[in-house]
């Protein structure tokens, strides 16, 4: 068979103000850009699995003149995430008028499968390595149909393929994503990562993810790593084994995690010199009160907030960059929120910032509870899951307060001199690094 797999890539806005602040600052800029920029590591990994016998093409829709290009595939895979699952419908169905037959998979499908049915002749929930042989086998058939998959989250990292970097445009991908876990012990009710198709935590083999390194390594000249992990360095006897490897391999790659790396010298001492160059972690308020209930098994972060500002000072005076992320929009959270937001991220230094809208995903906790109290200003809007987009009433703030004051946040966070002020507040620490080392040395 002749296969395509379509990854819906690409950063969706649907405010028209956001988007043209996105064209003028450049810090902004970026960051959407390096987002976008992402290749679909599930579809590459599905990629890796397919037998010799089937030619394979991995195709990014923004690429696409039309649906007619893969009319000629005798099987199209579209992977989705919420804000783009209107695209990939229109592409399905527009696919199955020429009787291609097509599957759709990804986080929102996963979590409505009979709705992404109604577009696709068929459906895969859950992680796709357990069932891409059936889907294989059924198209070969021509009997491709029905849902296939759940959401148990049973496979065997141990048994995960080498993907199928190959597939890859190497002057447009330089920024390449590798996995060594799915699922996280947090549970954040407006988490819509990996929980959703894998509740349980589960590890990569050691082995696998330095094969996978290694592959990029022999395709691209000095390729750039992200972590596609939910939370990244939580098994700490795991990484303390990985670190030295990816010293040996003088790689430099980006993660996210959480604040508790803050207190542990030890991996800190690992992190720089194995070429970690950023770590992401999620703050999401700089008060303490919105914080409460947001992560539901043990309100972890609320009790972790009175460390942040120290966590972060202690991970950068290693030489490792902070991304903080902040969530606008949360219960308690009133207008005074943009400007607290800001004043947290120059009091505790931070690298860099990323601020988003909080956004109820379809299969979330959120999304439920906004729903049952008719806080969702649209049921079906998956457009709006973009977090940027606003699609619920705030508790304490009219929602064109949130929008307006994100927009406001939006210009200070990312006006240049503010981003140097931060780069050279990063660049000062790293003086400080490089001059203890020498002393202790000496």
């Amino acid at each position: 068979m002749r296969i395509a797999l379509v990854a819906m890539n690409g950063v969706r806005v649907q405010d028209t103000e956001l988007r043209r602040l996105g064209l003028a600052l450049p810090g902004f800029q970026r960051r959407l850009r390096a987002i976008a920029s992402l290749p679909n590591l599930g579809l590459l990994i599905l990629g890796g699995m397919t037998p010799p016998e089937h030619q394979v093409d991995y195709v990014e829709m923004p690429d696409l003149a039309g649906a007619d290009v893969l009319a000629a595939y005798d099987l199209v895979a579209v992977s989705s995430c919420s804000a783009q699952i209107d695209e990939a419908y229109t592409l399905a169905r527009r696919l199955r008028a020429h009787g291609t037959p097509v599957v759709i998979g990804g986080l929102h499908a996963t979590v409505l499968p009979d709705e992404a049915l109604d577009y696709a002749g068929a459906v895969a929930v859950g992680e796709g390595e357990a069932v891409w042989d059936a889907i294989l086998r059924d198209a070969a058939r021509g009997r491709l149909a029905g849902v296939y998959g759940d959401r148990a989250g049973g496979y065997d990292l141990a048994q995960s393929p080498l993907p199928a970097f190959h597939l890859l445009a190497r002057d447009r991908h330089r920024r390449l994503l590798v996995q060594t876990s799915r699922g996280c012990p947090h549970d954040c009710e407006f988490c819509a990562s990996s929980r959703l198709l894998c509740p349980r935590y589960k590890q990569k083999p050691i082995g696998h993810v330095l094969a996978e390194i290694d592959r990029i390594r022999g395709l691209w000249p000095h390729p750039f790593f992200e972590f596609a992990d939910d939370n990244t360095l939580l098994n700490r006897a795991y990484w303390r084994e990985l670190l030295p490897e990816l010293r040996r391999r003088h790689v430099r790659w980006f993660a996210e995690t959480d604040v508790s790396i803050g207190d542990d010298d030890e991996l800190l001492g690992l992190l720089h010199a194995a070429g970690c160059a950023q770590v992401l972690i999620g703050l999401e308020s700089p008060v303490r009160g919105p914080l409460r209930g947001i992560e539901r098994s043990s309100d972890w972060k609320y009790h972790q907030w009175p460390r942040y500002r120290e966590a972060v000072r202690r991970i950068q005076a290693h030489g490792v960059r902070v991304l903080g992320c902040f969530v606008l929009g949360l219960d308690g959270q009133g207008p005074e929120i943009f400007d607290q937001v800001f004043e947290f991220a120059a009091d505790a230094e931070l690298y860099d910032v990323q601020v988003t809208i909080q956004t109820p995903f379809p299969g979330t906790p959120l999304y439920a509870r906004l729903q049952r109290a008719g806080r969702l200003l649209a049921e079906r809007a998956w457009d709006r899951c973009t977090l940027f987009d606003v699609n619920f009433a705030p508790t304490h703030m009219t929602v064109e307060e949130l929008r307006v004051g994100f927009r406001k946040l939006v210009r200070r966070l990312y006006a240049e001199e503010i981003t140097r002020q931060r780069q050279r507040s990063f660049q000062r620490q790293l003086v400080r690094l490089r001059d203890r080392k020498k002393g202790e040395a000496a």
